[in-house]
């Protein structure tokens, strides 16, 4: 390889790093989850700040995609195990209100279902892959984000500490 080439690979190669190396979110643990307020499937506006004092799980999912379809059931069965002490569980799609609200009956979910506006996904991320769930303590703070799928065990763990 000749200098020139050298020169634009390793400028490259560089670029490629930083962009790798680069914060992944807006946002990140520690710091005050950001307000919103979204219309759920059936058109009811819900705010973040309604879950203030309790554990929250905000998950950003769509319809079409197989590791949130996977993470789903788990977030029902703690849904039904720790809501009523203190969990609440809050679903962000990123699809449209109809396929939204057909894949909630679908799926029998059992919590809110909100549709994003791009507003609440870029402030939070901006999302580039999903699932992608926050954790939130009962202050309303980043307690843990997760990119991609996690088992259950994974959250229930995270649940039992911040509900302590």
């Amino acid at each position: 390889m000749n200098l020139r080439k050298s020169k634009i690979f390793i400028f490259a190669l560089t670029l490629v790093l930083l962009g790798a190396c680069s914060k992944g979110s807006a946002i990140e643990m520690g710091q005050t989850a950001p307000d919103f307020t979204l219309n759920d499937t059936n058109g009811k506006s819900t705010s973040l700040s309604q879950f203030k004092g309790k554990v929250l799980i905000l998950d950003f999912f769509a319809s079409w995609c197989p590791p949130c379809k996977e993470e789903i059931p788990d977030f029902i069965e703690l849904h039904k195990t720790y809501g009523s002490q203190g969990l609440s569980i809050v679903g962000v799609s990123l699809t449209n209100a109809q396929d939204s609200k057909d894949f909630a009956q679908k799926m029998n979910i059992n919590y809110p279902v909100l549709i994003d506006d791009n507003k609440v996904s870029n402030a939070y991320g901006p999302i580039r892959s999903i699932p992608t769930t926050f954790v939130i303590d009962k202050e309303s703070k980043i307690a843990k984000i997760y990119i991609g799928f996690r088992p259950k065990e994974v959250f229930e763990k995270d649940i039992l500490e911040l509900m302590k």
